[in-house]
This record gives C-alpha cells, sequence and structure tokens, in this order.
C-alpha cells in the first residue's frame, strides 16, 4: 500500500467544462428561490408595519388613559401622626439620651451674654 505524498502538489488541469448534471445557476439563483426571497421581504415588510402599528395604538392607549386619570388623588383615610423616633443607640446604652429639643438655641452662650451685658452696663468714659 502506498502512502500519499502530502508535500507534493497536486496537477493543475485546465477549467472544468460543466456537464448537463451540473448547470451553473444564474447568479440570481432559480425562479423558486427569487421567489423565496421575495416572499420572505415582503413578510419582513409586513412584520415590521405591524409592529410599528401595535406601538401606535399602545402609545395612544397610554396618552388618553393620562389624560383621563385624575391628578393627585385626596387619599381616602385620614393620615395618622407619625410614631416618634427611637435612638436605637441610646435605647443600649451606648450614647447618652439626648432631649430631642435643645434647652438653649444653639447660637447663644450664658457666659458670653453675661459679659455683654457687663460691658454694656458700665459706660465708657
Amino acid at each position: 500500500m502506498q502512502k500519499p505524498d502530502i508535500f507534493k502538489l497536486a496537477r493543475l488541469r485546465g477549467p472544468a467544462e460543466p456537464d448537463d448534471a451540473t448547470e451553473a445557476a444564474p447568479l440570481g439563483g432559480t425562479r423558486a428561490q427569487a421567489t423565496q426571497r421575495l416572499q420572505v421581504g415582503l413578510f419582513g415588510f409586513a412584520a415590521m408595519v405591524l409592529l410599528v402599528g401595535l406601538a401606535n395604538i399602545i402609545q395612544d392607549r397610554a396618552r388618553v388613559t393620562e389624560e383621563s386619570s385624575v391628578p393627585d388623588a385626596a387619599p381616602t383615610t385620614a393620615p395618622a401622626e407619625a410614631p416618634p423616633q427611637r435612638d436605637p443607640l441610646a435605647d443600649a446604652g451606648v450614647v447618652p439620651d439626648l432631649p430631642v429639643e435643645p434647652s438653649a438655641p444653639l447660637g447663644s452662650d450664658p457666659l458670653l451674654e453675661t459679659e455683654q451685658n457687663d460691658a454694656a452696663a458700665t459706660p465708657d468714659t
């Protein structure tokens, strides 16, 4: 048994002549292929038209619904008071329980006020 030599090039022959059985098809294909391509194209076009129409219908319905809805509808129940805020760190004893309202305004300092009052009471000479 002889092993084929893979390194040798096959002899080139001239162009093959078409036989009756292997007749070349034209570039556009056969009539059946052209009809199939036309059917697929028309089906795709019809599908796109239907899809755009459906999207238009949905958009119109949404706009009509938005226009006919009641804006800022009143609540049907009375509002309940919110429960007081709890501080979990103060409950656990990590930080001291601070009052919600400060006893003195943030901008006032009692020592500074007494000094200002003393300065206003003594006349400058």
